[in-house]
């Protein structure tokens, strides 16, 4: 009960200090015209949006990485709040939010203005910020590599945990930045996601990524207070990069990651339905599976309201999330 408790004060403390600091943030953006480029190809109910400020990652990644220097600061005068496991998913955001930032700098003010970092340069940055952090999961800290859904008995990889531990942060990273399309739609997906993980951890005995989930959450509930319909910022690469890796590392830290398709499915099916239609299109020579990939694009343009798919895909992530949470404490 102590430790629900705490992670839930440290929650509302992280909520309270994204709320304070988010007005002012908004109005650094608009003094720097930092504005969202909106895709010509994308539903042209989308170009009213055209201007509002990104790079909203940041308002959520200070607070966070603020209250957990803190934490961990304070073990010096004998408490123990946060533990330095958490060093590695700190990093993690700060790294992945470092080079989303610099993917929205460049669509935005950037020489290739309206469509930022190429796709290679990232990905490729991606996977050797992912294969370091891998790096660490196996020789540092030690994680349990894999819980089969339904047992408590750890299963080895070996060698392999590493690669697959890669694919899973890269693949996390880049499905959230694909659900980060609807005003709040991430931003409630992740916040359900990392508050599913967080109460594995703390069931599993591992505190500390408990309490620094649901820091994360609290943060992510004040981003979205300025987010929701009509979103008056969007999170861009800098929080939807940083937020997806990061489910990854908490995932993998926690051996639970065999889940990510039941407690992150929206942020999945996102991935799945653009890999679909760029197959298909390609077989087809020219068709299209869906009416436009990522997945609620689809939905938008068969009729559903912007809000409409953000309730409803929230609704199916929180349903899902809770099967998933049932399937690790079996």
């Amino acid at each position: 009960m102590k430790e629900t408790s705490l992670a839930l004060a440290l929650s509302g403390l992280g909520f309270i200090l994204s709320v304070i600091w988010g007005g002012p943030l908004i109005r650094i953006l608009k003094a720097l015209k930092i504005g969202k480029m909106i895709r010509v190809e994308g539903p042209d109910s989308h170009m009213s949006k055209m201007g509002t400020p990104t790079m909203g990652g940041v308002m959520f990644i200070v607070p966070v990485t603020l209250m957990t220097g803190l934490l961990n600061a304070a073990s010096l005068l004998g408490l123990t709040v946060l533990g330095r496991s958490v060093i590695l998913p700190l990093g993690v955001m700060i790294a992945f939010g470092i080079l989303g930032a610099v993917d929205d700098w460049e669509g935005i003010r950037g020489p290739r203005r309206g469509l930022g970092m190429r796709a290679r340069t990232k990905f490729i940055l991606q996977i050797i910020l992912a294969l370091g952090a891998a790096l660490v999961l196996y020789y540092v800290l030690d994680v349990p590599h894999m819980y089969w859904p339904g047992t408590d008995v750890a299963i080895p990889l070996g060698i392999w945990y590493i690669p697959l531990a890669t694919f899973v942060i890269v693949a996390m990273s880049n499905a959230v930045n694909l659900t980060d399309g609807l005003d709040g739609l991430a931003g409630l997906i992740s916040a359900t996601a990392f508050a599913a993980y967080g109460g594995i951890a703390l069931l599993q005995g591992d505190l500390f990524v408990g309490r620094f989930c649901f820091t994360l959450v609290g943060a992510l509930f004040g981003f979205l207070w300025f987010n929701v319909h009509p979103a008056m910022l969007f999170m861009g690469d800098t929080g939807a990069l940083s937020l997806g890796a990061v489910l990854g590392v908490v995932a993998l830290m926690t051996g639970q990651w065999l889940l990510l398709p039941l407690i992150a499915v929206i942020p999945f099916a996102n991935a799945m339905s653009d890999i679909l239609q760029v197959g298909y299109f390609k077989l087809s020579h020219g068709k299209r599976l869906f009416k436009m990939a990522p997945l609620h694009h689809h939905f938008e343009l068969s009729g559903w309201s912007e809000t409409q798919v953000v309730q409803r895909f929230w609704l199916v992530s929180l349903l899902f999330a809770m099967f998933g949470v049932a399937l690790a404490l079996v």
